[in-house]
């Protein structure tokens, strides 16, 4: 019995040691000069109001919300280009805050890039979602679907083969939306064909050119998401 009790704890010990040293492997930092000024710009405008929040990461940042969606909603952009769940799930609270209507997530594609495990990914996603539930329960959460990638235009190497990653954080995703309930917005159904990202509608293989988000927001309101 001692020597079972002894092999249980060598076991747990290894265990442990090997998930701290994939933890000191793994890139999760998200704190780096652009995220802060970004982040300062949005401290700026704590005050503000929004019917619409669209947040993320660069692909979110760099939509013209607005511009599309026109007068019906007052629109806030809450993306920042490079950042990964972790540094979401860090500043989800003050969006929160300002309790819009409705808030549009899409997150993850760059803990792919970095080969974060999905489960980290899946976990942080939980955990904005429930951020958000528990400060604005009234606000309407719609999961977007993460964008595949096309690797005959990827510029970046880093990226190559993720495919496989990001089908598994799409499932996840989509399983998050159906337990808590949430509307899950597929938007690869338009972007993309299957898991490859249309060549039309990107200019490196992972960053919307402008008419992927003209396609965008049309499917959002024929939708009627908004």
């Amino acid at each position: 019995m001692r020597k079972l009790l002894v092999l249980c704890a060598l076991l747990s010990f290894i265990g442990t040691r090997a998930q701290d040293k994939l933890k000191l492997s793994a890139d999760s930092g998200y704190h780096n000069w652009y995220y802060e000024s970004r982040e300062k710009l949005y401290q700026g405008l704590k005050d503000r109001s929004y019917d619409v929040v669209f947040f993320g990461n660069s692909i979110t940042e760099r939509g013209p919300w607005q511009e599309l969606i026109g007068r019906k909603y007052k629109v806030g952009n809450r993306g920042i280009g490079g950042d990964n769940t972790f540094g979401m799930k860090a500043r989800i609270a003050d969006v929160a805050k300002l309790k819009p209507k409705k808030i549009f997530l899409m997150m993850g594609i760059n803990d792919v890039g970095r080969g974060l495990p999905t489960a980290w990914s899946l976990k942080n996603y939980e955990e904005v979602i429930q951020t958000i539930q528990q400060i604005s329960p009234r606000t309407k959460i719609y999961v977007q679907s993460t964008l595949p990638l096309n690797e005959k235009v990827l510029k970046y190497d880093y990226l190559f083969h993720k495919e496989a990653m990001v089908r598994a954080l799409n499932d996840g995703v989509l399983k998050l939306a159906q337990r808590y309930k949430l509307t899950y917005v597929d938007v690869k159904e338009v972007l993309a064909d299957d898991h490859v990202l249309k060549a039309d509608y990107t200019m490196d293989g992972i960053h919307i050119n402008t008419d992927g988000y003209l396609v965008w927001v049309k499917y959002l309101k024929d939708k009627k998401y908004l």
